[in-house]
């Protein structure tokens, strides 16, 4: 049934999707990291998933749902606070801060969760009209 696994992608991804937010919030205040400066923020690149159909080229074919093509740093620049005190203040007393914003992070958390809500109907909703189906061939 090709509804309830365009669903199904659709839940993965968002789900994955919620994953990197909690990460992000987590990482609000982390300024050092093993490859050096502060935590950079993380968004997944979403990509639709095709199928090839028979006489149809890949941009036409239709969909099968969708997939993460990539998951990428945010490359707008740190924060920087003054904090002579902070172990990772530079020599003229600031630190750079992850480039997270709370309320940009929040937004994209319930936009997520819309979405995983909105795929979880569409699987109840294919689910019901198959057992209103198999009920008809009794």
């Amino acid at each position: 049934m090709p509804a309830l696994a365009i669903s199904a992608s659709g839940l993965t991804a968002e789900r994955l999707r919620l994953d990197l937010i909690a990460n992000n919030l987590a990482n609000i205040n982390t300024t050092r990291t093993p490859r050096g400066g502060p935590y950079r923020r993380q968004v997944p690149v979403f990509a639709e998933k095709l199928r090839e159909a028979l006489g149809q080229s890949p941009g036409q074919a239709p969909g099968r749902g969708v997939e993460v093509a990539a998951i990428v740093e945010d490359n707008t620049p740190p924060r920087l606070v003054y904090d002579p005190s902070h172990p990772d203040a530079d020599p003229n007393g600031y630190v750079a801060l992850p480039n997270i914003n709370i309320v940009t992070e929040m937004v994209d958390m319930i936009t997520a969760t819309r979405a995983y809500e909105a795929n979880v109907t569409v699987l109840n909703a294919a689910k019901a009209m198959t057992l209103k189906a198999l009920e008809i061939g009794r």
